[in-house]
């Protein structure tokens, strides 16, 4: 087996590992909370009229989601019916297929931090080298780091907080929750688009800012450090315009481990920022995990951690596997190996 063969071979063995230990835990740790995930159920038969308390509804309920059985025997079923492709029911909105959820929501997700990450990406770079190559003493570095430091170690949520209340509530310009008005249907029309990014806004900013923070000062780091190579410092010599030396030679250099960040933020965009989408009840995974973790839904709690895990895990692996091709630093260490 070559070097590089072997290297994805044990990548693949610690994404099939951690997979199946983070699975594990998301089936038990829900199942620890105290409380009876069929209560908001009931509660809800209740207060329309029905029969909530009936023993036969209650047996029923218990035997189509298995809470009838043993704890282990649960766990057995649950990885039957996984490698089935099956991820159930929801408890809270049954007859709803966890997937069918799941496909509702993610489209949301995907949408919003996607454009978020591509945004905050490019211009974080851009802006990072140009900082990076004019030197800590410039006026763009004296002015943007500060700023860049401060929004880098703000979180998600406290600066969506700031944003609501500045532009929800106090300048009331932007709607608090939700992702489209009441009476706006999708469709490829004006009103449809003008109405999601009216909605759209206040949490795209709160991840964009933060996310550029960070962007921004590790392309600076790296355009510093570049600067003293001798390649550089060679073009310099020959009389190279500056603006060809920074784009053409230290910039392109430097995109590399940014690229790579690129990558990996992309896999964790179905799980990131999630309690910016709780507080903007934007209809993404964020918003729904956290729905039926109120409810103890176990079901949709498992599939949407699952999708989670799976997404991060595959983006880790194929950074992994694709990183020695490119580098041959690693490709000679993993053949050496």
């Amino acid at each position: 087996m070559s070097g590089y063969a072997r290297y994805l071979a044990q990548r693949f063995l610690i994404l099939l590992i951690t997979v199946f230990l983070s699975i594990t835990v998301v089936f038990f740790v829900p199942r620890m909370v105290p409380g009876n995930p069929l209560g908001a159920v009931f509660l809800n038969m209740a207060q329309m009229g029905g029969s909530a308390g009936a023993p036969e509804l209650v047996a029923e309920y218990e035997r189509i989601f298995g809470l009838d059985q043993t704890l282990w025997v649960q766990y057995v079923r649950f990885w039957r019916e996984l490698l089935r492709g099956n991820l159930g029911y929801s408890i809270s909105t049954f007859p709803s297929e966890v997937s069918t959820l799941l496909s509702a929501a993610l489209p949301w997700t995907i949408g919003l931090l996607t454009v978020t990450t591509l945004i905050s990406w490019t211009l974080g770079t851009v802006m990072g080298a140009i900082a990076g190559w004019r030197g800590s003493k410039s006026a763009v570095s004296r002015i943007l780091v500060p700023a860049a430091l401060v929004l880098y170690t703000t979180p998600y949520y406290i600066l969506a907080i700031i944003l609501v209340f500045l532009f929800a509530f106090y300048w009331p310009i932007f709607p608090i929750s939700g992702a489209l008005s009441l009476g706006v249907r999708p469709g490829w029309n004006w009103a449809f688009f003008a109405d999601l990014l009216h909605h759209a806004f206040l949490p795209a900013m709160s991840i964009v800012l933060v996310s550029l923070g960070w962007w921004f000062l590790s392309m600076r780091s790296l355009i510093t450090g570049l600067k003293g190579e001798d390649y550089i410092l060679n073009a310099e010599a020959m009389g190279i315009k500056e603006r060809r030396i920074l784009w053409g030679y230290a910039f392109r250099n430097a995109l590399l481990p940014q690229a790579t960040g690129l990558a990996i933020s992309m896999g964790h965009i179905v799980g990131g920022a999630l309690i910016t989408e709780v507080i903007f009840a934007y209809p993404g995974i964020g918003w729904l995990i956290f729905n039926s973790i109120k409810g103890l839904d176990y079901p949709v709690i498992q599939g949407g951690v699952l999708l989670i895990i799976i997404a991060v895990a595959v983006a880790n692996f194929a950074v992994d596997s694709l990183y020695p091709l490119i580098d041959p630093r690693i490709r000679y260490q993993s053949a050496r190996s």
